[in-house]
């Protein structure tokens, strides 16, 4: 019998410790909160403007031995005493100064993430994995479409402050009211159509503007992310009424309504996978 291929030994995924510098309470649903510290100095981002990292928020009560390595603490601890981790968008980096800017946003006391980004403190600790990405804008694209709610706003900002000069953008993103509106635009100074949601539900606007669109010609380079089930009909109406190639498109629910980031995130995968199946065969 040949001699099996050794495999290389797996390694803990890279984690960084990084320290508030400050924060600001951008719009009332949103603080921006800014890393720093020499626990970034190898942190790196590629060429994605959807690049995220996973927060890590230590258990109540728990505590980890140092040096901190992540695999040996699932590996050695129980499951509820791991760290929970949240996934948010960069919203900026600044390697010169080695600055991390992350957006999150705040309705009171719920969740996880955002009650303490509005609580965090100049020289608050957060431990976090990656980054990962997928998405940037096409240079060959005709045309552009961004489209999300507030989760998506942090990577939709992004795209549009790297998008390629002169390119054709549509972007569209749904927010409780005026107030939420953020200045944000490509280099040529096209911005985002805010859409006020006020007492509909979320993402009904969201989806009656992209509907409304009357569309460019030419191949679209799409990035629609939200809600799991406003992000099902968008889905729907560029795969199926539209013809978008899924190679055009990034799309996926950041978040479903009624369910926890737990929840969510143990079938979001799955469930994307069997919308995306349903809609081929004309289902959904």
């Amino acid at each position: 019998m040949a001699d099996r291929a050794e495999r290389p030994a797996r390694t803990s995924p890279k984690v960084h410790e990084a320290q508030v510098v400050r924060t600001e309470r951008i719009t009332p649903h949103m603080v921006r909160v800014v890393f720093g510290g020499e626990g970034l100095a190898a942190f790196e981002l590629g060429e994605f403007t959807d690049h995220y990292v996973k927060l890590l928020f230590p258990a109540d009560g728990v505590a980890y031995p140092e040096p901190f390595d992540i695999e040996q603490i699932r590996a050695d601890f129980p499951r509820d005493q791991w760290p929970a981790n949240r996934t948010y968008t960069v919203r900026a980096w600044d390697a010169a100064h080695r600055e991390l800017t992350i957006d999150f946003v705040v309705h009171g006391d719920e969740g996880l993430a955002g009650p303490w980004a509005a609580r965090a403190e100049v020289g608050d600790t957060m431990r976090l994995l990656g980054p990962g990405g997928g998405y940037a804008p096409a240079p060959d694209a005709d045309w552009h479409l961004l489209a999300g709610d507030e989760s998506a706003l942090p990577a939709i900002a992004a795209s549009l402050e790297q998008m390629p000069a002169g390119a054709v953008v549509h972007a569209f993103v749904e927010i409780d009211g005026p107030a939420d509106e953020q200045k944000t635009a490509t280099p040529d100074g096209v911005g985002i159509n805010w859409l006020h949601r006020g007492d509909r539900p979320v993402g009904a606007a969201l989806v009656e503007a992209v509907t409304a669109l009357d569309f460019p010609e030419g191949k679209v380079c799409a990035f629609v992310h939200g809600e799991a089930a406003c992000v099902k009909e968008l889905r729907r109406l560029l795969r199926v009424e539209r013809g978008v190639p899924k190679e055009q498109l990034s799309i996926s629910g950041y978040w479903r309504l009624g369910q926890t980031d737990e929840a969510w995130r143990a079938v979001k995968r799955e469930w994307n996978e069997q919308v995306e199946r349903e809609q081929e065969r004309g289902e959904a």
